[in-house]
């Protein structure tokens, strides 16, 4: 692995950490053992499209426009801390469990158009993976690297949720396991806007 996909697989991997919709509903199909497969290849082949469509559209902007560069990294730093503070404000509040309802069945249809409406109509997803990942790799030489390292980040972040959901259904059955991952997600994230704003 060069340093360009260690990057981009480090970048990626932080930020599709965050709790967020998509990651709580693929957690939740994952303790059901529902659908398990096609909703980790939705998601990640979706991350895949949009990661390669921002290091290839940025790369081009970038050229164009050098100032565009700046903006779009001190605003990805502005947004990545507002993030970062709401995940330790999460940890800090605390109370948060995985609700998981084992009466009700989920059919195939119904989780792939739910994953894919948490997917592509969540706004932030387009912020991290288009203008945020796609700003950084610009910063590489290798920007082909950086984007198939933040693309295998994707793969084996959600195949790793959805099937090892059951391992943890015990631990996220508590609220502190939330607060601490809050914890860490807040932490992650304001570690990268100030290297962000330090570059």
């Amino acid at each position: 692995m060069s340093a360009s996909m260690i990057a981009g697989f480090a970048l990626g991997f932080s930020l599709i950490l965050a709790i967020g919709a998509q990651n709580a509903f693929v957690l939740r199909q994952g303790l059901r053992r529902e659908h398990v497969f096609a909703l980790c290849l939705t998601c990640a082949v979706s991350d895949a499209i949009l990661i390669g469509a921002g290091v290839a559209g940025f790369g081009t902007l970038a050229e164009a426009a050098p100032w565009f560069e700046t903006v779009m990294r001190y605003g990805g730093a502005i947004f990545l801390t507002w993030y970062g503070l709401r995940s330790l404000q999460s940890a800090w509040r605390g109370g948060a469990v995985m609700d998981v309802d084992e009466s009700q069945r989920t059919s195939l249809r119904t989780a792939l158009l739910t994953v894919l409406a948490f997917t592509w109509l969540n706004p932030h997803v387009y912020l991290d993976t288009v203008v945020l990942i796609g700003s950084i790799s610009a910063q590489y030489d290798d920007r082909m690297g950086f984007a198939l390292g933040a693309m295998f980040s994707s793969f084996v972040f959600f195949f790793s949720l959805g099937y090892g959901a059951g391992i943890l259904s015990p631990v996220f059955a508590r609220p502190r396991a939330w607060q601490v991952l809050d914890m860490i997600i807040g932490i992650v994230m304001l570690g990268i806007a100030y290297k962000l704003v330090a570059m």
